[in-house]
């Protein structure tokens, strides 16, 4: 097995006597005290995810907003100014690389964050379309450290560490000092409700962490975030989303913006060829789980799950499956297999749990 990775807040991690486990070629902490708490203290409160292993990316130059435009699905040169863009990276073939987030941090200049389990594979696929734009493309994961502060009370805990921090828009980039160190905030999040993931770094951030905990954010490991994302029903790469599907495919029609001049994959997508549909599923019993078969009323496997868990807010069994589109039953009965048993499934159209974010 290949080395793991750390970030620069693992010795913090073990102090606070985490539960060390690999992911994504790291050693992460999934949870410090229980999920269920870490998970609550998100909803009703704020806590604090170590997020360092994600990668990113800067545009710099003339055509730096063209190129992300290219790159990805979603509309890049129209969003305004200090916008962050969720979007799909795909092939020309429509099937996803990976999903990322583009924030326009002034004119000629972009970031790009993306999933740590594709940061090389990501930055060559760029590079490998970077002919004809005018700008560079420097990989600086290295170079930064991210934390996510997630939770109802995240404003009212991070203002007083920073310089300045407005009350900006959800799904909006800004820069300024943490400790006459710079830092990079945006306000998004993987969790729902309102919250900010900064940007800064290595020991900007690790001084940071100290300031949060010390004014009683709780510490989140990767096990509450799981929870946390599926219950408001965002996906997940490697789960819902892989190298075999397209936006459509995984409930991401709203991204790829077809009257875009160019951008890479476009003549396939714009034909919209989904074969897959994403659904939500809730179970009064049993806990689904990703690989579990999806059955209809004639006990035929029309999917699988991608994510399944048991919700700590709704306390019920909830997941994703992907299914077949000509397979879909219109009756909407669902059965999910557990273990060679058979138990019923409800169709649910809006996320199980509804967060709180602006």
């Amino acid at each position: 097995m290949s080395q793991l990775f750390r970030t620069q807040l693992f010795d913090e991690h073990v102090k606070l006597g985490g539960k060390i486990v690999p992911f994504a070629g790291w050693e992460m902490p999934v949870q410090y005290t229980s999920v269920k708490d870490e998970v609550l203290a998100v909803r009703n409160n704020v806590g604090v995810f170590d997020v360092s292993h994600m990668g990113e990316f800067f545009i710099d130059g003339k055509d730096a907003e063209a190129f992300a435009d290219y790159l990805v699905t979603n509309d890049i040169l129209n969003a305004p100014m200090r916008k962050a863009i969720y979007s799909p990276l795909c092939r020309e073939d429509g099937t996803i690389v990976d999903d990322l987030i583009v924030y326009k941090l002034a004119t000629g200049r972009v970031m790009i964050c993306v999933n740590a389990s594709n940061i090389e594979k990501d930055f060559a696929w760029m590079k490998s379309k970077q002919a004809g734009f005018e700008c560079s493309l420097t990989n600086l994961s290295n170079v930064f450290s991210l934390i996510a502060l997630q939770g109802p009370k995240s404003f009212e805990k991070l203002r007083p560490l920073l310089t300045e921090l407005s009350d900006m828009e959800y799904y909006s980039v800004c820069e300024t000092f943490a400790g006459g160190a710079p830092v990079i905030i945006a306000r998004t999040g993987y969790t729902g409700e309102d919250g900010f993931e900064i940007f800064g770094h290595h020991q900007t951030i690790k001084d940071l962490w100290q300031k949060l905990l010390m004014a009683g954010v709780t510490p989140c490991g990767l096990a509450a975030r799981d929870v946390l994302r599926l219950e408001v029903c965002y996906p997940l790469y490697g789960h819902e989303l892989n190298d075999d599907v397209n936006p459509y495919d995984a409930g991401l029609s709203w991204t790829v913006k077809a009257q875009k001049a160019k951008f890479i994959g476009k003549e396939v997508l714009q034909n919209k060829p989904a074969k897959y549909k994403l659904v939500k599923l809730q179970l009064d019993k049993g806990i689904p789980r990703e690989g579990y078969h999806v059955l209809n009323a004639n006990n035929e496997v029309i999917g699988l799950i991608t994510s399944g868990t048991m919700s700590v807010v709704i306390n019920k069994g909830i997941a994703l499956a992907r299914i077949q589109i000509d397979k879909a039953p219109k009756d909407e009965v669902f059965m999910v297999d557990i273990r060679n048993k058979l138990y019923s499934a409800q169709l649910i159209k809006k996320p199980f749990v509804t967060g709180g974010h602006k």
